[in-house]
């Protein structure tokens, strides 16, 4: 079944808005984080692709994000970090403006 889109962009929006409460340095450690996710996502899905492609493959499992996230951020930080990852990499999306899906 595929993953709720509305549902996954506002799981990454609060993560994202999460990483930037955070006072550094703690947050350019979560920043390199999610850098490092988001990489790990344009190999998987490329550079030209849907949110819906992005919902899924959130959908289908983040294990692998979290343990990448969890390399440079605590373990209670980890899924922060992927859910902004995802927002991140959910603003380069084709059908990707002004915030939601178009």
């Amino acid at each position: 079944m595929p993953y709720a889109l509305e549902n996954a962009l506002y799981q990454w929006r609060e993560g994202q808005r999460r990483i930037t409460e955070i006072d550094e340095p703690a947050r350019a450690d979560l920043d390199l984080a999610a850098d490092r996710v988001v990489e790990e996502l344009r190999r998987r899905l490329g550079s030209a692709f849907q949110l819906d492609e992005l919902a899924d493959l959130y959908g289908a499992g983040t294990d692998w994000a979290t343990g990448l996230a969890g390399r440079h951020a605590t373990s209670g930080e980890a899924s922060v970090v992927v859910d902004a990852a995802f927002y991140r990499y959910a603003r380069e999306a084709l059908n990707f403006g002004g915030g939601r899906a178009i």
